[in-house]
C-alpha cells in the first residue's frame, strides 16, 4: 500500500484497488505449474526454504514467524529481512534477464556456423565418392583379363571332364552291349549302374545328335537285358507244370543283380513269376473240391508253406539279393491266396461251418499270423507288390496274455478291475487271413446268444433250487454267484470276438450282451424280490397295546430280508463292472465304431433294481410301525390321569427297528452308502407319517400331551 500513489477521491482508490487484485489473480495462474514441473524443480533446487514450497500458505508463515504477541516486538527486524531478501531476488532476476539479451543472436550465429561446415563436409563426401568410383574403374580393368581366363579355365575343365565321360560311356555302351549277348550278368550289374550314372551328366547335352543316339542305346541295352532275363526266368521256371530247376544258378543270381538297376517293373515281374510258379502246386493241393481244402484241415494249409520255405531257403536262399525279401514275399503271397479260397470255399458251404470247426479255423490261423510277426517284418506290405490288410486299431486292454488264444476259462471275474498292462506290439500279419472268417463270425454270434440264453435259464433254476442266501453274518453282504459266472462269459467272449473281428461282430456281440444283462436284471434280480405284504393292516388296536416284548407282526422273514439285500449288493456289483465292460469294449473296437457302445440303459436297469430294493426294506419297516402309530392316534388322551413309562405304541416301534435294522445293516457291510439311503429314505417316510398322526390325537388333556 505504501507504494501506491494516493487517489484523489474513494472511488478511485476502490477502483485501483480491484485492479490490482484481478493482477494477483491473473499472477497466480501465470505461475501455476503442473506437478511434475514442481518435482523436477525441486530436484535440480533443492531447497528448505517455506517461501519456495509449491503449497505455500502466507497465514501459516507468519504464524511461524510470530506465534505469540511477545513475539511481534522484532517485526521490524523481520520486515527488514524480508525486504533485503526481496531487493537481491529482484537484483537476480535483473542480471538474468539482462544476460539473455544476446541469447537470440548468438544462437543465429551458431546456426550460420553450423550450416557452413555441413555444406564443407557434403562437399568432401561428394569427393570421396568420386575417387571411390575411379578406383573401382580402375580395379574392373586390371581384374578383366584375370577372369577372363578363370572363365577359360573353368570352361576347359568343363570339357576335358565332358570328353572323359563321354569316352567312358561310349565304351561302357559297347562293352554293355557285348555283355549282354555272352550273358555275363556278373559284369553287366556293376558296368550297368556306372553307364547310367555317367549318363546322368549327359542330360543338358540331349540336344547334340551324338549324345542321343549313345542314350537310345542305352536304353535299348537295358529293355534288351530286361527281356531277356524274363527269358531265362521263364526257362527256368516254365508257368506250366510244376518241375523246377535242381538249385540256384549263377547266372540267375547275377541276373538279379541286373534286375535291381532296372526298371522296378522288372524286378516286380521277376518276383511275380517266381512266386507264382512256387504256389502252383499249392492252388492244385488245395482245389476247392479237394477234402484237405475244408476247414478241419487247415492245419495241412500252414504246414504245407512252412515246408516250401525251408525248400526256398535251401535252394534258392543265396539265387535273390536279400533286400528282395523272398521269403517274406512268397509267404504274403500264399497269405493272400488263402484267404481268397478260403473265402470262397466258405461261401459254397456256408451251411456246413459249425461254432467249433469255424473257431478251431481262426484260432489255427492267428496263431500261424502271429507266428509270421515272429519270423518276417512285414517291411514287402508296403510296396506296391501286395496289399497290407488292415492293421487292428492300438488296444490298451489290461489282459493281453490272454489274447494268444482262444482259452480263457480260467479267468475270473476280478481280472476285469487289474490294472492296464503295457500295449503289445502291433501285428503287421494280423488279419491277412482272417479277415475272411469276418463275414461268417454271425455263426458265432448266433451260438452265443444260445450259449446265453441256456446261461440265464440255468441260474433261474439253480435260484429256484437252492433257495435264498443265508443270512450273513461275516462283514458285508452276500453276492449272487450266477452274477460273477456271467460277467466272466462276457469277458471271455469279449477277447474271443476282439481275436475274431474289431468291425461289426463286435457291434452285435454288444447288443447279445445287452439283451441279457437286461435278463439278468428282470429274470434274476427284480424277479426274485419279495412281494410286499399288506397283511399288517388287519391288526386291532387293542391287539397291539396287549402285544408282549417279543411278539412280530406280519413282515419280511430275516431270510426274505437277507435276499432283498444280497439282490441289492448284486446289482451294485452288475452296475459297476457293467461300466468296466463298456470300457473294454470301447478299447476293444474300430475308433469309428466306439459311438456306438452304449451300456447306460443297461446302467440305469440296474440303479433301478438297486432303488427297488431300497424302496423295497424302508416299505417293509414303515408297514411294521403303522398298526403302533394307528394305536397312538386311537388311545383316549384327555383320560390320562399321570405320566407313566413309555407306551405300548413306542415299545412296538423300537422293537420293530431292533429287529431289522441290524440285520441289514450287516447284510450291506460291503455296500454302506445304500445302507445309508435305507435309513435316509425311511426317516423321510417315517417323521412326516409321526407327526400326520400326532395331530389326529385329539382330544387331549395336558398330561396327555407330557405321555
Amino acid at each position: 500500500s505504501s507504494r501506491i500513489p494516493a487517489c484523489s477521491s474513494p472511488a478511485m482508490a476502490a477502483t485501483m484497488e480491484e485492479e490490482e487484485l484481478e493482477f494477483v489473480d491473473e499472477l497466480e495462474a501465470v505461475l501455476y505449474l503442473t506437478p511434475e514441473v514442481q518435482q523436477a524443480i525441486e530436484q535440480v533446487f533443492p531447497s528448505q526454504d517455506p517461501l519456495d514450497r509449491a503449497d505455500f500458505n502466507a497465514v501459516e508463515y507468519i504464524n511461524t514467524l510470530f506465534p505469540t504477541e511477545q513475539s511481534l516486538a522484532n517485526i521490524d527486524e523481520v520486515v527488514n529481512k524480508i525486504r533485503l531478501k526481496i531487493r537481491r531476488l529482484d537484483d537476480d532476476i535483473r542480471t538474468v534477464v539482462r544476460g539473455q539479451t544476446n541469447v537470440g543472436q548468438d544462437g543465429r550465429q551458431a546456426l550460420e556456423e553450423a550450416q557452413k561446415a555441413i555444406q564443407q563436409l557434403f562437399a568432401k563426401i561428394k569427393d570421396i565418392k568420386d575417387k571411390a568410383e575411379k578406383s573401382e574403374q580402375m580395379v574392373k580393368e586390371i581384374t578383366r583379363d584375370i577372369k577372363q581366363l578363370d572363365h577359360a579355365k573353368r570352361h576347359l575343365t568343363t570339357s576335358i571332364t565332358t570328353l572323359n565321360h563321354l569316352h567312358m560311356l561310349a565304351g561302357g555302351v559297347d562293352s554293355l552291349e557285348a555283355m549282354t549277348r555272352r550273358r555275363q550278368y556278373g559284369e553287366v550289374a556293376n558296368l550297368m549302374q556306372g553307364v547310367v550314372n555317367v549318363l546322368e551328366h549327359f542330360h543338358k547335352y540331349m540336344g547334340i545328335p551324338q549324345i542321343r543316339q549313345l542314350s537310345e542305346r542305352v536304353r535299348a541295352a537295358q529293355t534288351e537285358l530286361g527281356q531277356q532275363i524274363l527269358a531265362d526266368f521263364e526257362e527256368a521256371f516254365p508257368s506250366q507244370g510244376t518241375k523246377r530247376p535242381a538249385g540256384a544258378s549263377n547266372v540267375l543270381r547275377d541276373a538279379c543283380l541286373v534286375a535291381n538297376v532296372l526298371d522296378p517293373k522288372i524286378k516286380q515281374e521277376i518276383i511275380k513269376k517266381f512266386t507264382k510258379q512256387h504256389l502252383s502246386e499249392y492252388l492244385v493241393l488245395f482245389q476247392e473240391n479237394q477234402d484237405v481244402a475244408w476247414l478241419d484241415k487247415i492245419d495241412r494249409r500252414y504246414a504245407w508253406i512252412k515246408r516250401q520255405l525251408v525248400d526256398y531257403e535251401e535252394k534258392y536262399g543265396r539265387m535273390f539279393p536279400q533286400e528282395w525279401y523272398m521269403s517274406e514275399r512268397i509267404t504274403v503271397e500264399f497269405c493272400h491266396v488263402t484267404r481268397i479260397e478260403l473265402a470262397k470255399i466258405m461261401r459254397t458251404r456256408a451251411k456246413e461251418i459249425e461254432v467249433k470247426l469255424l473257431l478251431f479255423a481262426i484260432q489255427r490261423t492267428t496263431n500261424f499270423e502271429g507266428l509270421l510277426a515272429k519270423r518276417f517284418s512285414g517291411s514287402t506290405l508296403m510296396d506296391g507288390i501286395v496289399k497290407k490288410p488292415e492293421a487292428p486299431p492300438p488296444s490298451t486292454n489290461p489282459f493281453l496274455e490272454d489274447e494268444t488264444g482262444v482259452e480263457c476259462d480260467t479267468e475270473k471275474e476280478g481280472d476285469l478291475e487289474k490294472p492296464k498292462k503295457p500295449k503289445a506290439p502291433d501285428n503287421p500279419f494280423h488279419g491277412i487271413i482272417s479277415k475272411c472268417f469276418e463275414p461268417h463270425l454271425y455263426v458265432y454270434i448266433e451260438s452265443q446268444d444260445r450259449n446265453l440264453s441256456e446261461l440265464i435259464d440255468r441260474f433261474v433254476a439253480d435260484f429256484k433250487a437252492q433257495g435264498p442266501p443265508k443270512p450273513n453274518t461275516d462283514e458285508g453282504g452276500a453276492v449272487l454267484p450266477s452274477c460273477a459266472d456271467l460277467f466272466v462269459y462276457y469277458k471271455k467272449c469279449m477277447v474271443q470276438c476282439s481275436q475274431l473281428s474289431t468291425g461289426e461282430p463286435m457291434i452285435a456281440l454288444t447288443t447279445i450282451f445287452q439283451k441279457y444283462l437286461r435278463e439278468y436284471a428282470w429274470k434274476i434280480l427284480s424277479g426274485n424280490l419279495p412281494k410286499a405284504t399288506s397283511s399288517s393292516g388287519g391288526l386291532t388296536i387293542s391287539s397291539l397295546l396287549k402285544e408282549k416284548e417279543g411278539s412280530e407282526v406280519a413282515k419280511f422273514t430275516v431270510e426274505e430280508l437277507c435276499l432283498i439285500c444280497s439282490i441289492l449288493s448284486t446289482a451294485e456289483y452288475c452296475l459297476a463292472t457293467t461300466q468296466q465292460l463298456e470300457e473294454k469294449l470301447k478299447e476293444k473296437v474300430d475308433v469309428s465304431l466306439v459311438e456306438r457302445i452304449n451300456l447306460m440303459s443297461e446302467m440305469d436297469t440296474f440303479s433301478t433294481v438297486i432303488s427297488n430294493s431300497i424302496q423295497l426294506l424302508v416299505q417293509d419297516l414303515d408297514a411294521a410301525c403303522d398298526p403302533a402309530l394307528t394305536a397312538m392316534s386311537k388311545m383316549p388322551w384327555q383320560n390320562v390321569e399321570h405320566v407313566g413309562d413309555q407306551s405300548p405304541y413306542v415299545t412296538s416301534i423300537i422293537l420293530h427297528i431292533k429287529q431289522n435294522v441290524p440285520i441289514i445293516r450287516d447284510n450291506l457291510a460291503s455296500t454302506r452308502k445304500y445302507f445309508t439311503q435305507f435309513c435316509i429314505k425311511f426317516v423321510n417316510s417315517f417323521i412326516p407319517k409321526f407327526i400326520n398322526h400326532l395331530f389326529k390325537c385329539k382330544p387331549i388333556s395336558m398330561v396327555g400331551a407330557e405321555q
